[in-house]
């Protein structure tokens, strides 16, 4: 048993920093039923063999099955699944329900759709603290390029994407490339390179102004307009699984930023409501400083334009 004495919330927020990939993990239980679990702590581990773990609190409903399990599955999620990664991190009892798959190697499940697979043998169970950490060994694998893959850190879904200094160096080469380059006048490259370079100085003003963090951001932002929220309204808002979202939940009740109403709702409190409004403050004259770069007529006229592509695509 370890002395090491850390505050527990406060130690999962510092192992949020690690971005990492989603997976659901699947198998068969004692009487041949598919069992499936959301896990972020999967890892590659040896080439020759060609070895993968992951591991499972032993807390878990589903532990006896991959405790004991001959194959297993492990489904690499893409950005368009995260109603699939909050279906089978829920505690529901029939996740499969509304999930298309087909049976793999051993009957494990492998699911429709994904950004890769790897069908496994169970290698080796090792005791690892509170959790078990399975070993299995690859014995088949696809992969699909054409998903992006679904990224989890900070507590929240994200997406890949480009670093701003690799943004950098395509700028000194659109300087450089002939009228009517491509990328450089390419819708999709524009927006992305708009919103990476505004968040990365909006970001940090926030939390030095106002002490509050991306995520607690997108909360508060939500909660001044609308001071009770039930929490699984406010995890989609959000873009955070139920776990992940009450764990930003519980530190910010801590801050006095918010308070549980129920089990199912927050409720901003008056100090959130101060801090939410002078982030808004932050938010809009970066916004207005930004936009002021253009004539009025146009700025007006790209939130217009905005909004109607968003419409549009659903």
């Amino acid at each position: 048993m370890s002395t090491t004495q850390f505050d527990a919330k406060d130690f999962r927020r510092a192992l949020s920093q690690f971005p990492t990939g989603v997976t659901v993990i699947t198998a068969l239980d004692a009487e041949g039923n598919p069992v499936g679990v959301t896990a972020s702590s999967f890892n590659s581990v040896s080439m020759d063999p060609t070895l993968v773990l992951w591991s499972i609190d032993k807390g878990a409903h589903s532990l006896s099955t991959f405790e004991n399990t001959e194959h297993f599955a492990v489904n690499v999620l893409n950005r368009d699944q995260v109603s699939t990664s909050n279906n089978f991190a829920s505690r529901g009892e029939d996740k499969f329900a509304n999930a298309a798959y087909s049976a793999g190697l051993g009957g494990a499940p492998i699911l429709d759709d994904y950004a890769a697979q790897f069908e496994c043998k169970t290698w080796a169970v090792y005791e690892g603290g509170d959790h078990l950490i399975l070993v299995g060994e690859v014995l088949d694998y696809r992969y699909n390029d054409s998903a992006e893959p679904l990224v989890f850190a900070r507590g929240s879904y994200a997406i890949s994407a480009q670093h701003p200094e690799m943004a950098k160096s395509s700028a000194a080469c659109d300087a450089k490339a002939v009228e009517g380059d491509f990328v450089g006048d390419y819708l999709l490259y524009l927006l992305r390179e708009t919103y990476q370079r505004f968040s990365a100085d909006l970001y940090p003003k926030l939390k030095s102004e106002c002490d509050v963090t991306a995520e607690e951001w997108r909360i508060l932002a939500r909660m001044v307009t609308c001071p009770v929220i039930k929490l699984s309204d406010l995890s989609t808002m959000v873009m955070q699984p139920d776990v992940a979202l009450r764990e930003t939940a519980d530190w910010m009740v801590d801050k006095g930023l918010v308070m549980y109403q129920g089990d199912d709702a927050l409720k901003i409190t008056e100090k959130g409501s101060k801090v939410g409004l002078e982030m808004q403050s932050i938010a809009l004259a970066e916004e207005s400083a930004l936009l002021s770069q253009l004539p009025p007529e146009q700025a007006e006229q790209l939130k217009v334009n905005l909004k109607c592509l968003m419409e549009k695509l659903g």
